[in-house]
């Protein structure tokens, strides 16, 4: 089975439709980039996926033992008052509230799963400090440890490099694609269609409520490129 599969999914508010009977799966170590017009409903697709909200029609299943409460998500604006004394650790471990069910206080295995995120993204030296002292670009891979401390399966991404400068976006996709090239699935939302912002190998588009997904060679190919 996929690790995810949309079945004839409509999503709308109060009556306007936004996306309909849209239909696709992802497998394990996909990389998909979602891109269409303002307002096209990516962001709406992606608040489905994570359960944020329910499909007026349709299913969505998940497989691989992916639970829907431990997907990793990077929305928009999720950058922290900056003037609020919070450490990069403290950040972190906010991402694994979705393992804690029961208990109400942070334990050895939460700590684990910081520790293991910021050893991957190469900032374990930035456990101790503080947020506000941090470059955009070490915020920015900060925030991206929060959501891989919340899971081991899926991340997405909103838009994740509309406030970094070129050099800043191009370490942070470089650390995408060694995400995805270890086994981790990605959903990014962008709204660039320049080939070098399509890091993907998948590409979910939207045009007037109309969802389909191509390769991102076939997609750039059908833009003349």
């Amino acid at each position: 089975m996929a690790l995810l599969c949309l079945n004839k999914i409509t999503l709308s508010y109060e009556d306007n439709v936004v996306i309909k009977d849209a239909s696709f799966s992802l497998d394990g170590g996909d990389f998909a980039c979602v891109v269409g017009a303002n307002g096209s409903g990516k962001s709406t697709l992606v608040k489905a996926i994570l359960g944020l909200i329910k499909p007026a029609a349709g299913t969505i299943e998940y497989g691989d033992g992916l639970e829907q409460s431990k997907i990793g998500y990077l929305p928009q604006e999720t950058r922290p008052d900056n003037n609020f004394p919070a450490t990069v650790e403290e950040i972190v471990l906010t991402g694994c509230l979705g393992h804690m069910k029961m208990h109400p206080f942070y334990c050895r295995s939460e700590r684990k799963h910081v520790k293991k995120s910021l050893r991957t993204l190469g900032i374990e030296s930035l456990a101790k400090k503080s947020f506000m002292d941090l470059s955009g670009g070490q915020k920015q891979k900060v925030l991206l440890a929060r959501s891989l401390s919340a899971t081991e399966k899926l991340l997405i991404l909103d838009e994740p490099s509309n406030n970094l400068d070129h050099d800043s976006r191009k370490k942070f996709y470089q650390t995408l694609i060694k995400l995805n090239q270890s086994g981790l699935t990605i959903i990014m939302i962008t709204h660039d269609l320049d080939a070098d912002d399509l890091i993907g190998n998948k590409i979910i588009s939207i045009n007037e409520g109309v969802v389909k997904i191509t390769t991102t060679k076939e997609f750039l190919r059908g833009l003349g490129r």
